[in-house]
């Protein structure tokens, strides 16, 4: 199965072509050092045509590299990266600049995907996972898509979406993956990280994908719309309350940790389980789990399990001013209204001296407190005050991501503590099953 991978987009794109290529359009086979131009349309100052497309003669003794991919868009670790791909490489115009489209077959993607989710270096029961619900999201987001279409529906996005019309006072909004018209997937973090072979390290992320290959996640015969977040915090969240509201069985929370079931939905009852130390999983500090988990960017995100943000109030002010471009005056209060079962905040009333409104849900609340995306929406509030004024906020949360399917850090424990594959999946999708779907 081929799929089609958006990499980058900009105006002008700088690639290098190791082996041979056929250019399609022109039928040349070409190799070496190449820059396309939005403005003029020219391949090193030859006039092209788009779409664009190169092929590699032999897919074993060829890549190509791209230079200046941004990873991490919008997240307080981008940067742009050198990286190097296999199969063919696909040019289209997306809005006046140049669209990398990355053709690969999907089996071969994978192997990238779970050296960039995590490190290559990470056990086998993790990366064998890790393989299977990369594939199951995949395949799932691709039906999806596909169904739209059939049902005349494919302007409808699922990248923003409200739960009811937005006013003034209230500005209720999930985020999910964008549905892309014209490749199946982004490269980065809004679908999954596809950072290319330099990524592919360990002969282990081989043997994950090839001894995984055609298994899926399935539930009520369908195949699972699998999510996975860097850090529950101890338990992980409800489906519908970070995306669209519609449950998922086997999206449901799960206590991190062997035999318990938490609901944190409460304040009193989160307040005091952010401050205590539960054993679970995720709730390691072990530096050799973290190294095996954690690419190198990942591993300069430190204290995800339990972690504090201060702000002034002239900070907060600004922040929530140019994040949401509504003019709040001095922040005043930041009240929680609605928690998940994970202590995940769904709404949050922010007041200010000019004006008040809620927000929601996760990840609009994880915006809004950031420059980038603050670790979680499961955190408390306290005011500091000197003499009956403000003068900031203080933040306290627990967990890195939404929540909701595999918690990383969590799954990676495991790993190392000898659970198989196969147990560390039903620990985080309840009631989901196995299945080889190749021979279908």
């Amino acid at each position: 199965m081929k799929i089609s991978v958006g990499i980058l987009a900009a105006n002008q794109v700088n690639f290098f072509l190791n082996g041979e290529y056929i250019c399609e359009q022109t039928k040349e086979i070409l190799s070496g050092a190449f820059t396309l131009k939005a403005e003029t349309l020219s391949l090193n100052s030859s006039p092209v045509n788009l779409p664009l497309t190169f092929t590699p003669v032999n897919e074993d003794k060829s890549d190509f590299e791209l230079a200046d991919v941004v990873i991490g868009i919008d997240f307080h670790w981008e940067r742009k990266e050198k990286q190097c791909f296999k199969g063919a490489l696909h040019f289209i115009p997306e809005n006046g600049l140049l669209r990398v489209v990355n053709i690969i077959d999907i089996e071969d993607y994978l192997l990238s995907v779970i050296s960039s989710e995590m490190s290559a270096t990470s056990s086998l029961e993790l990366l064998k996972s890790h393989a299977i619900i990369s594939r199951s999201w995949l395949i799932a987001q691709i039906e999806k898509s596909r169904s739209l279409v059939k049902q005349q529906i494919s302007n409808y996005h699922y990248n923003r979406k409200s739960q009811k019309p937005e006013n003034e006072n209230e500005r209720i909004i999930w985020f999910d993956r964008e549905d892309h018209s014209d490749f199946d997937v982004c490269a980065d973090d809004h679908c999954q990280r596809y950072q290319g072979i330099s990524r592919i390290s360990t002969p282990l992320v081989e043997q994950a994908v090839k001894e995984t290959c055609g298994i899926v996640l399935m539930y009520d015969g369908e195949i699972c719309d699998a999510r996975f977040s860097k850090c529950c915090g101890g338990v992980s969240e409800n489906f519908e309350n970070v995306w669209e509201p519609i449950p998922h069985e086997y999206l449901t929370s799960v206590y991190d940790g062997e035999n318990t079931t938490t609901d944190l939905s409460d304040e009193t009852t989160f307040k005091k389980w952010l401050t205590n130390s539960p054993n679970v999983f995720c709730n390691t500090t072990d530096k050799h789990i973290l190294s095996d988990v954690l690419n190198d960017y990942d591993l300069e995100t430190a204290n995800f399990f339990r972690w504090e943000v201060h702000y002034t109030q002239k900070e907060i002010s600004q922040l929530i001013k140019e994040r949401l471009s509504v003019d709040f005056g001095a922040i005043t209060d930041l009240i929680p209204l609605e928690r998940g079962v994970s202590g995940r905040l769904i709404r949050l009333k922010i007041c200010g001296e000019l004006r008040e409104m809620i927000i929601g849900k996760e990840l609009l609340i994880r915006k809004a407190l950031s420059r980038s995306h603050l670790y979680s929406s499961a955190f408390i509030v306290e005011k500091i005050t000197e003499n009956g004024t403000i003068k900031g906020f203080t933040l306290k949360g627990a967990g890195w991501g939404h929540g909701v399917g595999l918690c990383q850090i969590g799954a990676a424990v495991m790993g190392h503590k000898g659970y198989t594959y196969k147990e560390i999946l039903m620990h985080y999708f309840k009631g989901a099953e196995l299945k080889n779907i190749s021979d279908e």
